[in-house]
């Protein structure tokens, strides 16, 4: 495993970079030729570049050879207050991505870490993800379990 990279946060200037590896990010979820976007790319720019901004979603970058070539997403998604218990955040991994040139270093594994280690110094109350079927395996050799109390309800519409 090499180390050829560095991980950092993201700031609002990586917007353009983020939206592009969002494009290909999810075009390897498309067998052969994926469909146009239904979302140009400039919207999810400024998503991007906005939420930064706000503080409300933080973001872990890797660089290799001053290129970004991968990412992690982190929401904080606020609980009510509670007279009992501290009521920190729950933290939603999500958008987690590393170019296919440049997976199998540990990239995808520094990120997890970044994201951790700031989720434990923040305090918040735990991580949760919908990992796909291909980034499970790396998800719980980073200590992600699955969930004890968590229920879902999918709304198909």
């Amino acid at each position: 495993m090499t180390t050829d990279f560095i991980v950092r946060p993201a700031r609002p200037a990586d917007a353009r970079t983020l939206a592009e590896l969002r494009w290909a990010f999810k075009r390897e979820d498309h067998e052969g030729q994926p469909p146009a976007p239904a979302g140009q790319l400039e919207e999810a720019e400024r998503w991007i570049h906005d939420r930064l901004s706000g503080g409300h979603w933080l973001a872990w970058v890797a660089e290799t050879e001053g290129e970004i070539c991968g990412h992690v997403f982190l929401c904080l998604v606020e609980r009510m207050p509670e007279p009992y218990e501290d009521n920190n955040p729950v933290g939603y991994v999500t958008n987690f991505f590393v170019l296919s040139s440049r997976r199998n270093n540990g990239a995808g594994s520094a990120l997890l870490e970044a994201l951790q280690q700031h989720a434990r110094g923040a305090g918040l109350e735990g991580l949760i993800v919908w990992p796909s079927e291909r980034s499970t395996p790396l998800y719980r050799r980073c200590g992600f379990q699955p969930p004890e109390e968590l229920l879902e309800l999918p709304l198909d519409t």
